[in-house]
């Protein structure tokens, strides 16, 4: 068996650490920056001008190497904070400490390397074969850049959990639009049964993976081909074009797709500072793949509604849809399938009784959203059918916490933070604000795709106007999408008071460009605070993400588990995977 590279009091030690840091600091990630001149963040905040924080933030980002801590007798400072007044009077102190904090300063975390290394050496030792790949093709045929890099780097680790365990069947919980599934069923020969509560998730899926196994049989035949005729290159989706019709069996490009935009969707890390993520650009061939892969993927994806909620008639249709499919999928016979099935997972699902058939299996979910992260390891530890769990979590500003006082009322379900036991007797929050923050891609910003200043700058100054002159500065209604509209800040001011149902005409433009004029000089002390929250992101996810691994080192048979960054951050910022391993997975299960 694997020996885990942490132990639990190591985990724990190591939480305590980064919760006596945030302690500290979560209130400058809990500030709301639509509240930064209204409720004066910077002054209450903050001892130094803005420009020693941009400074500094340069000076730090441009260093190699773990940090130094430097010890201080008696100081007065507590992670650059003022003991007395609470303010933050040593930049270098919060940054370096923040840094060392952060999960690569921490050295909790394998790399995806040294897992599959570890993998390999014990399957090696046990006469294990290695996970061999089935159908050959590349990814990046059918995928942007970034769902690419991550479907190919998942793939491989679950390959081998799978192997390792001895099982031939992968639970893909959040499935989406079933990229990793079906890479899972063609590429390395598992059954996948990819569960989504998007119905038309699932039906887009199930159609997708139809035609990517069409691609793939043009694909090997095109490769036996090539290399029969000693030809070195690798067959791409041009060389296919010419071979496939619109109507016949082999129509996989052309087939039902015509009029589709050549786009792909991809969820966006919701950030508080309006980052915008990385735009990925499609070679020709690529972008007429994905216009036949994507004929349903433009359509909006409903709200996720429990299944208590949804009507007799819609809880009997989902149930003739998934048993349609499995059937069709069992009549077409021989080799691994992927499955697409609709239901709304959480950690109290009955898996036996959604999925017929189902065996040892491993868990698996690739950026699953909020709650459904923390639900699949709890699944994991419950459920006797489950062998290993590979969990890559994201919108962490969607879990809902134990021990927040904001919330309104206790949830009747469990919640997704904090999930250890070690953490629940601290009565551990974060708060909406700062789980929003630890959205945020430090790593991004610190190559200039950073922070669209502007938009925030408006939003704030518009705060300002509401209390000075509309009474009131909260609304239920939203205005986050009004700058992409406006010309102006005045054009901004106005649209937004029509979508408040406010009376646009109190003010006139010369009373509104006052406040723009008036404010702008302090766009700076904004600019420096947001690069401070960028800072404090990394320290805020490693406290979630060190959350669910002591959970899985608190359970008794669980003896493996690990952190392991399996992504580029740079390419996909929520890049660490949460593993874990049942005992004796690889001798009992064949």
């Amino acid at each position: 068996m694997l020996s885990s590279s942490c132990s639990l009091t190591e985990i724990q030690r190591r939480i305590d650490e980064v919760t006596q840091f945030l302690s500290v600091t979560l209130s400058i990630a809990n500030a709301h920056t639509v509240e930064f001149y209204t409720h004066d963040v910077w002054d209450r905040f903050m001892a130094v001008p803005p420009e020693d924080v941009l400074q500094a933030v340069s000076a730090t980002r441009d260093q190699q190497g773990a940090p130094q801590h430097k010890e201080k007798e008696q100081s007065s400072t507590m992670f650059g904070f003022c003991k007395e007044t609470k303010q933050l009077v040593d930049i270098h102190e919060l940054l370096l400490t923040a840094k060392s904090l952060s999960l690569p300063g921490l050295e909790v975390c394998l790399s995806r390397d040294e897992l599959l290394q570890t993998f390999r050496e014990n399957m090696s030792e046990s006469g294990t074969p290695p996970a061999e790949a089935g159908a050959e093709f590349e990814t990046d045929e059918f995928m942007n850049s970034k769902k690419s890099h991550e479907v190919q780097s998942m793939s491989e680790v679950v390959a081998c959990l799978a192997k390792y365990c001895g099982v031939k069947q992968v639970i893909d919980v959040g499935s989406g639009k079933g990229y990793l599934s079906s890479f899972l069923s063609l590429h390395y020969g598992l059954g996948v049964y990819g569960i989504d509560s998007s119905s038309i998730n699932t039906r887009g899926a199930q159609e997708r993976n139809r035609k990517l196994k069409k691609f793939s049989r043009a694909y090997q035949k095109h490769s036996r081909t090539a290399k029969a005729q000693g030809e070195a290159t690798q067959p791409r989706l041009a060389d296919f074009q010419t071979q496939t019709g619109a109507d016949g069996d082999d129509g996989v490009l052309c087939g039902g797709a015509a009029g589709i935009p050549p786009q792909e969707e991809e969820r966006a890390p919701i950030s508080l500072t309006g980052l915008s993520p990385a735009v990925e650009h499609q070679s020709e061939p690529e972008e007429l793949f994905l216009s036949s892969l994507a004929a349903d993927a433009m359509q909006t994806t409903p709200p996720r509604i429990p299944p208590s909620q949804l009507s007799a008639e819609e809880r009997e249709r989902r149930k003739r849809e998934n048993l349609e499919r499995k059937a069709l999928s069992r009549s077409k016979g021989g080799g691994a399938v992927f499955s697409p099935l609709t239901s709304y997972v959480t950690a109290e699902t009955e898996l036996r009784e959604l999925i017929n058939g189902l065996e040892d299996a491993v868990m698996v979910g690739l950026h699953t959203c909020g709650d459904l992260a923390p639900s699949t390891l709890r699944m994991f530890v419950a459920r006797p059918e489950l062998a290993a769990v590979c969990s890559v979590g994201c919108c962490y500003h969607l879990l809902s916490e134990e021990f927040d006082p904001a919330a309104q009322e206790a949830s009747h379900s469990a919640c997704g933070f904090p999930l250890s036991q070690h953490l629940r007797d601290q009565s551990w929050f974060c708060g909406r604000n700062a789980r929003m923050s630890a959205c945020l891609a430090l790593e991004r910003v610190s190559l200039g795709q950073g922070i669209q200043m502007e938009s925030l700058f408006y939003r704030a100054v518009l705060h300002v106007i509401l209390r000075d002159h509309y009474g009131s500065h909260k609304s239920e209604k939203r205005v986050g999408n009004v700058y992409s509209k406006a010309e102006s800040f005045v054009d901004y001011v106005r649209r937004a008071l029509r979508r408040l149902d406010l009376d646009e005409w109190k003010l006139s433009d010369g009373d509104i460009q006052h406040y723009h004029d008036a404010y702008r000089p302090r766009m700076g002390e904004m600019h420096a605070f947001n690069l401070l929250k960028v800072t404090l992101a990394p320290c805020i996810e490693g406290l979630i993400l060190l959350d669910r691994l002591c959970f899985l080192k608190e359970q008794e048979d669980v003896p493996f588990s690990a952190l392991v960054q399996l992504f580029d951050p740079l390419l996909s910022p929520r890049c660490y995977a949460v593993v874990g391993l049942k005992p004796h997975t690889n001798s009992t299960r064949s």
